[in-house]
């Protein structure tokens, strides 16, 4: 084993080789040594590429700091990261490069596929550990901005209204694609420029006991499940400043198909547990319980088809939320696609909320936008549009706190003016996408079958609004 040379990149060299047995290759044991003040992208792509041309192994990044532009996993390698050790991505822009994905039919290109650790159609892949994955993503996103700004970097797709870089300008922290056999356990992962886990069209992967705080720019998502199958995501804790925990699809012949998102502990700026926006394929199969959320600004659980999607087959529950801005958003509507979608056998269960009157994430650097009209406190929301109605719902054992104090000289849409609630068919999927809504507890809109089992909506103060308002709804069962 060799140290670094003083001031610049590690020097390495293969200390152990020997016969995995479980796996059943050769497996390559590297020890690396940096103190973070040279640039070892080269030298730590050199050591991937060497296990892996020696039949896979694990790479162990021991205690230090090692500062990185993008890195490409293979297939077989494990990235081990010690107690101590920090992968450090560099903050010049230069420095990522995008995964070359034209074989992909989402034309859509409307995020990164550059990100400090990737990987394009890999297998067997892992990164384990108890070090430090940062992607100084505030400091990177900056000089991404000032490049944009100076001319010598022009991003075509600046967001002049918010006056930010592009989704598609700024690196993730992860961006694995068309990848199988995954594994990230147990690293700690900070600070992306962009989004935080980013897994496109990937299968058998499993996400374990990782620490995520992903807050320090814009659409800073803690992990996102992009068409992806047989996926375990488990014993978590999120802390971002988008959404914690999203499935997405991006493509119509495809879908997010049995996923277990378990025992994990979400804040965010945004919702906690997404389906959605991008909504093309489908979502079915998909099994999320035993969550703590806290700090939320939107919804705790926000089920979403807008682009086409089938979502079925969905189970939620043993939900517990505190200071969360919504409890449950369920909407199919049609933004894009062919054709409208379909949303069918959901089950929500074991779910309480404390919805407050202020901001939940008032702590947050980065608050989540909020509406430009002015409102009473929101109700958790069902909504389908005219001839594509939400199909076979289960509410069972819910209980949801609202504030109340709401006011007529606030906002008002009395029970008459219902069918003035506008339908926004075409519209960003939101719980506050409608305005004003008549209901203080549940707005239940073009549904089919759905059963209220012991669903208790409280209030804290008064509230001239009526509990529940149903609009275009057959077969609703309750059950005290």
């Amino acid at each position: 084993m060799l140290g670094s040379h003083r001031g610049g990149c590690p020097v390495l060299k293969i200390i152990r080789t020997m016969r995995h047995v479980t796996a059943l290759f050769f497996c390559c044991m590297m020890t690396l040594w940096s103190h973070g003040q040279t640039l070892c992208t080269q030298q730590l792509q050199h050591a991937i590429d060497s296990v892996y041309e020696a039949g896979g192994g694990r790479l162990t990044l021991s205690k230090g700091t090692y500062l990185t532009g993008g890195l490409m996993l293979r297939s077989g390698v494990e990235l081990h990261l010690e107690e101590g050790a920090t992968l450090l991505g560099s903050t010049n822009p230069y420095d990522y490069q995008p995964i070359g994905i034209a074989h992909s039919n989402d034309a859509r290109n409307d995020n990164a596929s550059m990100a400090l650790l990737m990987a394009d159609r890999t297998e067997n892949i892992s990164i384990t550990g108890s070090g430090t994955i940062d992607g100084q993503g505030l400091q990177l996103a900056l000089n991404i901005d000032s490049l944009h700004h100076t001319g010598e970097r022009i991003d075509p797709n600046y967001n002049q209204r918010r006056q930010r870089p592009s989704e598609t300008a700024r690196p993730k922290l992860f961006f694995l694609y068309g990848c199988k056999n995954v594994t990230v356990e147990g690293v700690k992962l900070r600070s992306s420029a962009n989004w935080g886990l980013s897994l496109h069209l990937c299968k058998q992967v499993q996400l374990r006991h990782l620490d995520i705080e992903n807050r320090a720019y814009w659409n800073n998502d803690g992990i996102d499940l992009t068409d992806c199958q047989h996926v375990l995501v488990a014993d978590c804790r999120i802390n971002s400043a988008d959404d914690g925990v999203c499935l997405k699809s991006y493509h119509a012949d495809s879908e997010c198909y049995d996923v277990e998102i378990a025992r994990c502990d979400i804040r965010s700026s945004a919702s906690a547990v997404k389906f959605g926006t991008a909504s093309w394929g489908g979502f079915r199969k998909v099994y999320v319980h035993d969550i703590k959320v806290s700090d939320t600004f939107r919804s705790a659980i926000a089920i979403e088809s807008v682009d086409g999607a089938k979502v079925s087959d969905v189970l939620v529950e043993r939900i517990s939320a505190k200071n969360t801005g919504n409890a449950l958003f369920m909407r199919l509507g049609h933004r894009a696609g062919p054709q409208a979608g379909t949303m069918q056998n959901v089950m929500i269960r074991q779910l309480q909320c404390e919805v407050p009157f202020g901001r939940p994430d008032e702590a947050y650097d980065l608050r989540g936008p909020e509406v430009d009209f002015f409102h009473n406190p929101f109700p958790a929301s069902i909504c389908g549009i005219p001839e594509h109605c939400i199909e076979n719902v289960t509410l069972e054992d819910i209980k949801v706190t609202y504030p109340g104090r709401a006011s007529k000289s606030m906002a008002y849409v009395p029970l008459w003016r219902v069918k003035d609630v506008p339908e926004q068919i075409q519209k960003y999927p939101e719980f506050t996408m409608f305005g004003e809504l008549p209901a203080w507890g549940l707005y239940l809109r073009h549904i089919r079958n759905i059963t209220l089992k012991n669903v208790q909506l409280e209030l804290r103060a008064d509230d001239f609004r009526p509990m529940i308002v149903e609009d275009d709804v057959e077969g609703l069962q309750r059950f005290e």
